[in-house]
């Protein structure tokens, strides 16, 4: 077997470190970035305005109704406590089953509406879902068009302590769903 022998190993050493260091240059000094402002961008859909009060309109319905249902059980244990002392241990017992079941219907009810996968949440997935992908698929045409790597949402929950405007590209993803110009900045 031959062994391969460099006659200046740490010649060879740098050359390697060196080349490999220019190819991976550019990934981690060339990346650019950007951010947008989403909730300025929804503001200016009139079918996101729309589509949210809808949503909300139905929530309010339904909170409404949980808090008549609440409001019944809670007359129910009122009358109890009234009449506790007239009734029988049979009856006192048969109405706290009574209202025991009310109360369980009550949490299966708020499960059912606001709970995980509730009806509030399946309204707003089919209501502003479709909203959302639109921005999103605009801001991905606008991130490649302008070759940025990563692009922040300065509405959402990451804190940016400075940012410069030169880097906003809210507009671009405005005027790439046909918004037009931004009137007021948010910045």
């Amino acid at each position: 077997m031959a062994k391969i022998v460099f006659p200046n190993l740490r010649v060879f050493s740098i050359v390697f470190v060196t080349l490999c260091a220019l190819l991976a240059a550019p990934e981690v000094f060339g990346q650019k970035f950007g951010y947008i402002t989403t909730e300025f961008i929804l503001s200016k859909i009139p079918e996101y305005q729309e589509a949210q009060g809808e949503v909300n309109q139905l929530a309010v319905q339904w909170q409404s109704e949980i808090q008549g249902m609440q409001q019944e059980i809670d007359a129910l244990h009122s009358a109890l406590k009234a009449e506790e002392v007239l009734l029988t241990a049979e009856m006192r017992r048969e109405r706290g089953e009574a209202i025991q079941q009310k109360e369980q219907t009550l949490k299966e009810y708020q499960q059912k509406v606001f709970g995980f996968e509730g009806l509030h949440h399946l309204k707003k997935q089919e209501l502003i879902k479709p909203i959302l992908d639109q921005v999103f698929e605009a801001v991905e045409k606008v991130s490649e068009e302008n070759k940025l790597q990563i692009m922040f949402d300065k509405s959402g929950d990451l804190s940016m302590i400075y940012t410069n405007p030169i880097h906003d590209y809210t507009d671009y993803v405005l005027d790439e769903l046909g918004l037009g110009e931004r009137e007021d900045t948010i910045r």
